[in-house]
């Protein structure tokens, strides 16, 4: 399973229909787990973005429908990034020339 960091701000849309944000993250998680990635956490944050999720999905093709999925309803834009964990990170970094 691959990593994966999701920024997302809230749209109009969804900052105007805050209080619905519990119910449509639980939605999400559940149509992640049926595209078989695991939302490993969420969380609100301060700052340039609103929210933050950390996630393993089994390739790049299944986090990118979810992604969309979720974007498509139009209460969150989305920003996805593969993340390498230190393990990956330092196999990668030893093939270098």
């Amino acid at each position: 399973m691959a990593s994966y960091i999701v920024l997302l701000n809230y749209t109009d849309q969804g900052i105007r229909n805050i209080k619905q944000s519990p119910k449509r993250r639980k939605a999400a998680v559940a149509a992640a787990e049926k595209l078989g990635i695991q939302v490993k956490e969420a969380y609100l944050t301060m700052g340039p973005c609103d929210m933050v999720i950390l996630a393993d999905a089994p390739n790049d093709e299944a986090m990118t429908t979810w992604a969309m999925s979720v974007g498509s309803l139009g209460n969150v834009r989305t920003q996805t990034m593969r993340a390498y964990p230190s393990s990956e990170m330092d196999g990668i970094i030893s093939k270098l020339p």
